[in-house]
């Protein structure tokens, strides 16, 4: 799979997350480039929406839309019909220099029968006259483009009954200064943004939760103490004694306490539990895509340890990547926030100091999320790091994540 593929998500003006967007790259076209002059062939084939085809959208959106892009070609072969998934959680991305011509509207108004959305991304030269501009349910307009305030001033007037979506928001601040343009969705790094300056109090529970994972994170924990820590928290408790007598674990009798828990599930269960029940906790008051972003890190991550010449310490690569918006989590600098869990110094390197040999894999999440092809391709040139072994991690990551979390839902 020489593919370049990730979900970004979409927030709401409240912080919620409302769908998420495929962003992919051949990965035969590094750079921008295309390797060979067939184009029109290279637009009808698409690997990612190959791999979407096979999977389906739930490991990239869950229960939520999401958004994909589709050019002129692939809309007049049906491939958007011929992929077989459900039309409800399937927006179809049309790029501005879509032609409205008549075969390609009779395709669009087709899909839009069927129950598909059409998102049109960009800005026509004549607004008032495009067709595909008049069929689509958002619009989409890039906030690093140099045209976007003539873009989004053209489009105003075309808005009614339809949703904005601005693309690329850098931060908190231009965040809260967009969120108010009528009912927008928006993607960015701004819900990940580093904490650089303000010391936050950690809360007694959340101090609690560090304490469990500092405790897990060792070669060989001693699982008397973790059912203490676990006893200190109500909601952790719950959450470990649904989770052993759910029917992921299938025990014949029912466990009534932590102590019987803990000590039936051992070291490499109650980890794994452990694993995602504090992420979750930890991240409560912070967007929720928060939680999924440092677990999908964290096995993504791991998932890259042989790749970079790191398979033995792919346990550590795990806890860089769940760890990585600790400082997001706790609100404070992440050079404070690591001293709160006990890391090795290459994991306290790569998150604090953003050096050292698990940085490499780290920067390479970094661009990869957020849809950085270029970066992403420099970082695995320089690490001679094939595409097909970072995509699968990738996607393996997505997978991991919901069967994880399923497990864990099964409980209630």
């Amino acid at each position: 799979m020489k593919t370049f593929i990730t979900a970004v998500p979409l927030f709401n003006a409240d912080m919620s997350v409302e769908a998420y967007h495929l962003c992919t790259r051949d990965g035969y076209k590094l750079f921008g480039s295309i390797t060979d002059h067939r184009e029109i062939g290279y637009s009808l084939h698409s690997p990612a929406l190959d791999l979407l085809d096979a999977v389906g959208i739930e490991p990239f959106a869950g229960d939520k839309l999401l958004f994909a892009d589709f050019n002129q070609y692939m809309l007049l072969t049906d491939r958007p019909i011929k992929m077989g998934l459900e039309a409800g959680k399937l927006v179809c991305v049309l790029t501005a220099d879509t032609p409205d011509d008549k075969a390609v509207v009779e395709k669009c108004q087709s899909l839009k029968d069927k129950g598909y959305r059409l998102t049109f991304a960009g800005c026509p030269k004549q607004p008032a006259d495009n067709r595909l501009l008049a069929l689509s349910d958002y619009l989409m307009l890039d906030y690093k483009s140099e045209s976007f305030a003539a873009d989004l001033k053209a489009l105003v007037p075309y808005l009614r009954g339809k949703r904005l979506v601005i693309d690329n928001v850098p931060d908190m601040d231009t965040f809260n200064k967009v969120k108010s343009v009528g009912s927008v969705l928006l993607t960015g790094s701004f819900y990940s943004q580093p904490i650089t300056k303000g010391i936050s109090e950690i809360s007694p529970l959340k101090i609690n939760l560090l304490h469990l994972l500092n405790e897990i994170n060792q070669e060989d924990f001693d699982l008397t103490n973790i059912a203490a820590t676990i006893e200190r928290d109500p909601s952790l408790s719950v959450s470990l004694l649904r989770f052993i007598n759910s029917a992921a674990v299938g025990l014949p009798n029912s466990v009534k306490s932590i102590r019987s828990a803990v000590p039936i599930l051992g070291q490499n269960e109650v980890r794994r539990w452990a694993i995602v029940a504090t992420s979750v906790q930890l991240a409560e008051d912070r967007p929720s895509e928060i939680t999924k972003l440092s677990l999908v890190r964290a096995k993504f991550a791991e998932n890259l340890a042989a790749a970079y010449q790191l398979g033995a310490f792919s346990p550590n690569l795990f806890l860089t990547g769940l760890f990585s918006l600790l400082d997001v989590i706790l609100q404070k600098p992440m050079v404070s926030a690591i001293e709160e869990v006990a890391v090795d110094v290459r994991v306290y390197e790569a998150l604090a100091q953003r050096t050292g040999p698990y940085y490499e894999v780290m920067e390479l999440i970094y661009a990869y999320e957020r849809a950085d092809w270029d970066q992403a391709a420099i970082n695995m040139i320089r690490n001679h790091v094939d595409l097909e072994q970072v995509s699968f991690a990738f996607v393996d990551a997505l997978i991991w994540y919901k069967q994880l979390l399923t497990s864990i839902d099964d409980e209630e």
